[in-house]
């Protein structure tokens, strides 16, 4: 079966150290994606496409500086993709491998979380749900901008801890279809 991604009901967050003494959240407002289940509703495929543009921090020149060459280059890179390559499904436990592409380079990162089991909606629509997280070396992505500390360490941290949970809706056309 076939899903859409509810972009009311799905969130794409990160988080990475600040100074070395905090942590900076930030999430992307703007998200679209698919998947795919088999028969016993085990998850087949995901694949997510990010607004870069959409960051949103909480801090406006933050945000801005994150959209500038220095991080994201969202002029010349406007998405980041996320596409499984293998998927781990037991129970509800969830391990998910994958590529991530952000500013043009794509590398191997892996996901593990939970799913969660079909439900019907109040208006007939199947929905279910998936919430995964991970971390990465922004470093392997191009991502290197910092500036370093009179007492050592540095402005951003190279750990960046990703967390996704979203809904989503079987395709309507296709479960007519199969019906």
């Amino acid at each position: 079966m076939k899903w859409n991604l509810d972009t009311t009901h799905g969130a794409a967050e990160f988080a990475a150290r600040h100074l070395m003494i905090s942590t900076v959240r930030g999430r992307f407002k703007k998200l679209t994606g698919t998947g795919e289940t088999n028969e016993d509703g085990t998850l087949e495929s995901v694949e997510m496409v990010i607004d870069a543009s959409s960051i949103d921090t909480n801090e406006p020149k933050r945000d801005d500086h994150l959209r500038s060459p220095d991080f994201l280059d969202v002029a010349n890179h406007p998405t980041i993709t996320f596409r499984s390559t293998n998927i781990r499904q037991s129970g509800h436990d969830i391990t998910i491998a994958g590529e991530l592409t952000i500013r043009g380079v794509a590398r191997p990162v892996t996901l593990k979380g939970e799913v969660t089991g079909a439900v019907t909606d109040p208006w007939g629509n199947t929905r279910a749900g998936l919430t995964a997280n991970g971390k990465i070396s922004r470093k392997e992505w191009g991502l290197v901008w910092n500036l370093a500390l009179e007492t050592g360490g540095v402005v951003v941290s190279d750990e960046v801890k990703i967390f996704v949970e979203v809904e989503a809706v079987a395709d309507q056309k296709q479960a007519s279809v199969a019906a």
